[in-house]
């Protein structure tokens, strides 16, 4: 098995320099005290080339929709990403959150199908409520 890129570097770092006061001009050269080597193999590797746009997986994927979903977020198949926008979006353009407390959700017709038939929901409840919509 043969490394394409494998490059072995050695460094020393003796003390080998010194700097005599008496004069300035001359170096003298003196023995190492303490050699210290240090290896380090690197290996150069190019990287994979794109292969082109994934395929989405998860929650990005798009995915069928139950009637009544479909009514609020306008399209037959949707992530379920994009479906909380779109919830989100309907939410505020019709002004459904309680004034005084905007964790909490007044719900319209259109809401209450989505949600259980429930009156009010806090909007942590929102994710949970829209998982049996996703066919």
């Amino acid at each position: 098995m043969a490394a394409s890129s494998a490059f072995l570097s050695t460094f020393i770092s003796p003390q080998t320099v010194s700097f005599s006061p008496k004069s300035s001009s001359s170096l003298r050269l003196l023995p190492p005290t303490s050699v210290r080597m240090v290896r380090t193999v690197t290996l150069a590797t190019a990287s994979q080339p794109a292969t082109g746009p994934r395929t989405p997986r998860g929650i990005m994927k798009p995915r069928r929709v139950t009637p009544e979903m479909q009514d609020v977020v306008g399209v037959p198949e949707i992530p379920r990403t994009q479906a909380l926008k779109q919830i989100w979006a309907y939410i505020k353009e019709h002004n459904l959150q309680d004034p005084e407390n905007k964790k909490i959700i007044n719900c319209d017709e259109k809401l209450k199908k989505i949600f259980g038939g429930k009156d009010r929901i806090g909007f942590l409840e929102i994710a949970g409520l829209i998982s049996p919509h996703f066919l």
